[in-house]
């Protein structure tokens, strides 16, 4: 007995010490992480300049997720926006067994309603870096989004080492409404939404005020000394290694980052170890994650710039700003130097070099089946629809059904009624398409059809990047897959080659992501199984390109989806069912 006394007493000491390690964790249940969330509308100046932003628990970034590889996330999300609907995406989480919780309104969930609670509920299969944003319009821009960090399970190690785990999560900020955006997007003449005023690191920026046309009138509006908008500092202790779980979640931006006077070693991508290598510079596209290794090893008796700049676009937005601070020193002022400016906008080489460095690390290969079932080719483009400007894969622009898919073919509701059932076109006029012509399209359409798998088949992707219907531009696109993981086989410039191209695919040690760019005038190749059940999501993860049309969305293994929780349903022709 008393054994057993004793070994029940160390068994509630390792669960206390369990808790005391989750401290940031809202709620522990055994293997259970309880959130519980509200989202509505708040005045913030995360730039310095006030504006209306969308906030969790009043905060934007939203609370950080911990938790431990095959854990259950039970997130209770109370929309309090008063007059708009919401739904936030796990971006990564692959949500295997369900595939309602992916979060994506029109797809796999009609939209959560001003007032609704509705409950999030999914496993964390795996470790690693992953994020969370709005999926609903374009209210990812109105800053709802946040990080996942998902460790090892216990007894396991991963392939390098550090002393302290630290989130850093980059954006883009622009302070004209959503709506307005919205509505410049959707308008005839058409009004771009224009370059961001701001780039943040972890939530606050800069902006200056001085370049406002009232700068007197609009001292209430923007103030430089709020607190909200003092630069981020990332204390660390000499002689110590950090790993910087980086992700970017920017609108429209792609982005370098820098650590003035340090280098990073790039481990982790998406989830996935990375055969390790060294950087000054880390480029990274919206919906991407990285974890890089950085050794505290410089001089200890000043501070350092850490700095994020545009690239792939012509810059208008001034450097993104924060600040390493060696401990115990503190420096209010600025470091003695001027901050980088970055790596040419327009240089396109570097970053096509990056891309082709990032691979499995030797000792977590996946290897990829050596052939596919499916070959799908998009041809990135924009086009004009009876006058609407419009983003277009082959020349065909994906609108959202009102019901969404998931719920349709699961509950087998009048499909013709519901979306268009011929599927999107697989390829293009290879031949005759000249991608570096201005993109003319006078045959663009638009469409809600989906392509729909064979369960457990491997499927191919080249996405192609051509000129847009600008003179002389083509544009970096971020794709982003929901409810997998995809083998990025191969980059390259030019117009793809189906009998050279194939053959220089890297089988040995690719890496698998959820999100790869496609460079400009460029092509990026991606292999999946069609193996998790569901109706998943695949489109560009720049907020205005999505909602312009650039997107697909694939099904597979419909009816192997569990039974569907009435919580999802009740729009479009799911009204009659009754969320509880």
């Amino acid at each position: 007995m008393v054994e057993i006394l004793a070994y029940r007493s160390l068994v509630k000491l390792l669960v206390l010490c369990h808790f005391i390690s989750l401290v940031a964790v809202s709620t522990v249940e055994a293997r259970i992480r309880h959130y519980r969330w509200e989202v509505k509308y708040e005045y913030k100046s995360p730039d310095c300049f006030k504006k209306l932003v969308i906030t969790i628990n009043g905060g934007t970034p939203g609370p950080k997720i911990l938790a431990q590889q095959g854990d259950t996330i039970v997130v209770e999300l109370k929309n309090s926006l008063l007059t708009e609907n919401v739904a936030i995406h796990w971006h990564g989480i692959r949500q295997i067994g369900t595939p309602w919780s992916d979060g994506t309104e029109g797809v796999t969930q009609c939209p959560i309603l001003p007032g609704d609670t509705f409950i999030y509920k999914f496993v964390v299969d795996r470790a690693g870096s992953y994020l969370y944003h709005a999926h609903y319009g374009i209210q990812r821009e109105a800053g709802l989004y946040g990080s996942i960090t998902v460790s090892v399970p216990n007894g396991e190690s991963e392939p390098f080492a550090y002393d302290y785990d630290r989130g850093i999560i980059l954006n883009d900020w622009f302070h004209k409404s959503t709506y307005e955006q919205a509505a410049g997007l959707s308008s005839i003449p058409f009004v771009w939404v224009g370059e961001p005023q701001s780039l943040l690191i972890n939530g606050r920026g800069r902006f200056n005020c001085s370049l406002l046309a009232t700068p007197s009138l609009e001292a209430g509006v923007c103030n430089a000394t709020n607190p909200e908008c003092s630069p981020y500092v990332l204390t660390v202790i000499p002689g110590k290694t950090y790993r910087l779980r980086i992700g970017s979640l920017t609108s429209l931006s792609a982005l370098s980052f820098q650590i003035e006077g340090h280098n990073m070693t790039v481990v982790e991508a998406d989830g996935h170890y990375v055969e390790p290598f060294e950087t000054k510079n880390l480029y990274i596209y919206s919906g991407e994650t990285y974890s890089v290794l950085v050794k505290a090893s410089q001089d200890p008796s000043r501070n350092y710039w850490v700095t994020t700049n545009v690239v792939s676009r012509k810059p208008t937005t001034p450097t993104g700003l924060a600040i390493l601070n060696y401990y115990p020193k503190y420096f209010k002022k600025s470091p003695p130097t001027l901050p980088t400016t970055g790596p040419l906008w327009n240089d396109t080489a570097p970053r096509l070099t990056q891309s082709l460095a990032v691979k499995a690390h030797k000792s977590f290969i996946h290897s990829p089946p050596l052939t596919s079932d499916k070959v799908i080719v998009l041809l990135n483009t924009q086009n004009k629809i009876d006058g609407y400007y419009r983003w277009s894969l082959n020349n065909v622009s994906f609108s959202l059904p009102h019901t969404p898919y998931l719920i349709a073919l699961k509950e087998n509701l009048n499909l013709n009624h519901v979306f268009d059932q011929t599927p999107p076109p697989e390829n293009y006029d290879f031949k005759n398409y000249d991608i570096y012509a201005v993109a003319k399209n006078v045959n663009a359409t638009s469409s809600n059809g989906i392509y729909r798998l064979k369960f457990n088949t491997t499927v191919d992707i080249i996405l192609q990047n051509a000129n847009t219907m600008t003179v002389n531009n083509s544009e970096t696109h971020p794709w982003h897959l929901h409810g997998h993981d995809f083998w990025v086989l191969g980059y390259g410039t030019g117009k793809f080659d189906m009998k050279k191209d194939v053959g220089k695919y890297n089988l040995v040690n690719p890496i698998m992501k959820n999100t790869v760019p496609v460079h400009p005038y460029g092509w990026t190749a991606l292999r999946f199984r069609a193996d998790n059940p569901g109706v998943w999501a695949f489109h560009c993860h720049l907020e205005s390109h999505f909602y312009m049309g650039m997107g697909v969305v694939f099904e597979a293994g419909v009816e192997k989806v569990g039974k569907l929780p009435s919580s999802v349903m009740g729009c479009g022709e799911t009204k009659g069912f009754h969320r509880p």
